[in-house]
């Protein structure tokens, strides 16, 4: 569409097609950023697609203008034609583009957003009919010639390694062709898919695991929460913080642990590999195609220009997508099988081989002043850090461990962020909204609490903590006007605020949340306000705010891994839930935009806001609704994951 908008193209005409990525590589990279992640599909290449566009339509209208002998200044382009101003003469596009790419153009300039004609219009997707019609090719999909299918076993233990396997118990199986052995996992190669996973299953391995079979998330917490009692590294710190925490007439403190999560794609990790003569061909869905050439180039030793890699829909990436283990584990296997080889991860492999969103635990601490004021501030967080975990020898901080809280929104006159890392042996990757998930989970949670003590309502206590940012007060006003914030309601019934700015993007959100007599939970609406500076498509971007909300839900109320004798248990949909139709809360979305050159991203920052609300709600929002409840509940004291004086209920949520 950004492209469209610049060519003054027919959209009616257009149509999509995976780039090419042997062509991106041999080209110079002449597609610019190949990859979706981090949000930056429009936040990071908006301008490059609008050169691109811009650049095309100028090469037309200039070609059409020799062919006129007029000056090109006479000449412009709409819906794909040119037309010559002084005899309303027209061509189309395809019969001067021949010529068009002969010619060089320079100086071009860009469409301002108050000139656009075309993107903020609402657009179907071109994929919703393959979609709906089961055309869409997944790369699970993929068939090929004489194809066979690898099922993979992994040591259900991470960071375990294959002691010794016996091949003879399940070699005369029907359909098994042969093993192939990894340094932490098995494949089992076979002329169907069933074949070979119940020949996996069935196959007798040992593994060396040591000490990381005793690894639990018990264990896990009490590591990450002894660290909270030491220093930590100083990220930043401002103005006086021990003076001002010693004369502070009142201070809480509160710990908050995030678990390890999975990114559950509804589309398990595979891949199929097919060697030609001197040539590979690969099929997989990936955020990052240049990331997996590389990997496979690594792996065959062939050059680059030999690696052809047919991208696919991808049945959820999440994140997830950006690695290539998968790929790089199905490579292997078909370099030592003759035929063309499709590898799939059962979903308990999927669940259990690694690469999680990783585990935090955060510490808050203000002070007040007589008058309720916020003087002082301190955060310790401890995270398992994903660039250490994939680069074992980096040293520095891990920024993705600390935005959010580094960064925070709110204006505090003394403060100190500190920051340590701590891994352990489970395997991290970006999850969806990177470091804000768990960050701003904790932060927006926190916020909360010191809104309780200082005895003002949530939204009104971080609007004074936000007088230095005045590009949110749009945001907050329409939230405030859309969620009637404030109102009375119903007994047992209370709304919950946030706000939270990241990947370019400032959101608020509120939600409307029901506790019934039973104690049971329901999230009835969730109202979302969105400035991202410009969209390129309100149908998209809706879906993107909807996608984040149901997401980052099935995060609060579900999300959990939990390790067992280094095992993770939840190796399925039926211990590992998500939110289904029945629970979805009414969704409501709105954009405030602030325009001018600003494009932020949508696919990241919604979801961490959502992880916020069933917590939120405990901390102080829903304290008539639970004073009923809480006279006929007994609640039992955690470790220190719930000191100070924060309001108790909050257990509830455990």
């Amino acid at each position: 569409m950004i492209v469209a908008e610049e060519l003054e193209a027919d959209w009616r005409l257009v149509r999509a097609e995976y780039a090419d990525v042997n062509r991106h590589l041999m080209e110079g990279r002449v597609y610019g950023r190949l990859l979706t992640d981090d949000s930056g599909s429009v936040r990071q290449s908006c301008e490059m697609l609008q050169r691109v566009g811009a650049e095309a339509r100028e090469r037309l209208v200039t070609s059409a203008a020799e062919a006129w002998l007029v000056s090109p200044g006479r000449c412009y382009a709409d819906y794909g034609k040119i037309y010559n101003r002084d005899t309303r003469e027209s061509v189309t596009y395809g019969k001067v583009a021949a010529q068009a790419a002969k010619v060089r153009v320079a100086n071009v300039k860009i469409k301002l957003p108050e000139d656009f004609n075309f993107l903020g219009l609402p657009t179907p997707r071109f994929d919703i009919a393959a979609k709906v019609d089961g055309s869409a090719v997944y790369s699970i999909d993929i068939r090929r010639p004489n194809m066979v299918y690898a099922a993979v076993k992994h040591c259900t233990v991470i960071g375990g390694s294959v002691r010794s396997l016996r091949f003879n118990a399940i070699r005369n199986r029907p359909g098994i062709i042969k093993t192939v052995r990894m340094e932490s996992s098995v494949a089992i190669v076979a002329e169907h898919f069933w074949q070979a996973k119940t020949a996996a299953d069935e196959l007798p391995v040992q593994w060396n695991t040591g000490a990381l079979a005793k690894a639990s998330t018990q264990t896990f917490q009490r590591e990450f929460e002894a660290k909270l009692d030491r220093r930590g590294s100083i990220l930043e710190e401002r103005g006086d913080i021990v003076r001002n925490m010693d004369e502070a007439e009142t201070t809480i403190e509160s710990d908050y642990v995030s678990p390890y999560l999975s990114h559950a794609c509804l589309e398990p990790m595979n891949c199929t590999v097919e060697f030609g003569e001197g040539k590979v061909d690969v099929w997989a869905g990936t955020q990052d195609p240049v990331r997996a050439v590389i990997a496979i180039a690594e792996v065959t030793g062939l050059p680059e220009d030999r690696i052809y890699f047919h991208n696919c829909f991808l049945g959820g990436g999440f994140g997830r997508r950006s690695h290539v283990d998968y790929i790089r584990e199905a490579v292997v296997i078909a370099q030592e099988v003759e035929r063309p080889v499709q590898m799939i991860w059962t979903r308990e492999e999927d669940q259990r081989a690694g690469r999680y969103r990783l585990m935090s635990v955060s510490r808050f601490k203000p002070g007040f002043d007589l008058g309720k004021s916020l003087i002082a501030y301190t955060n310790h967080s401890i995270t398992h850090s994903i660039a250490k975990d994939n680069q074992p020898d980096v040293r520095g901080l891990d920024e993705t461990s600390v935005e959010g809280l580094m960064d925070m929104l709110y204006s505090v006159p003394n403060k100190r962020i500190a920051h340590s890392a701590r891994n352990t042996n489970l395997t991290s990757w970006y999850w969806r909204s990177r470091g804000h998930s768990q960050n701003a989970f904790a932060m927006e949670c926190f916020v909360d609490e010191m809104a309780v003590a200082a005895e003002q309502d949530p939204l009104s206590f971080r609007l004074s903590l936000l007088k230095e940012r005045p590009e949110l007060r749009e945001v907050r006003e329409v939230l405030k006007d859309k969620s009637r914030w404030g109102r009375n309601m119903s007994y047992g019934t209370a709304q919950g605020v946030a706000l939270h700015a990241s990947f370019g993007t400032v959101c608020g959100q509120v939600a409307q949340v029901t506790v019934t007599k039973n104690g049971d939970l329901k999230v009835d609406k969730i109202i979302s306000v969105v400035d991202c500076g410009n969209i390129v498509n309100p149908t998209t971007a809706e879906i993107q705010v909807e996608s984040g909300v149901i997401f980052g839900l099935s995060a609060a109320l579900y999300g959990k891994l939990t390790v067992e004798n280094g095992v993770v248990v939840e190796d399925n949909f039926d211990t590992y839930n998500m939110v289904r139709m029945d629970e979805s809360p009414e969704i409501e979305t709105h954009f405030a935009l602030s325009g001018g050159d600003l494009w932020g991203g949508l696919g990241e920052p919604i979801t961490l806001r959502v992880a916020l609300w069933c917590a939120m709600h405990f901390t102080g929002l829903l304290v008539d609704v639970f004073e009923f409840y809480l006279s006929r509940t007994t609640i039992y004291n955690e470790p220190s994951s719930w000191k100070g004086t924060a309001p108790k209920w909050r257990q509830l949520l455990a």
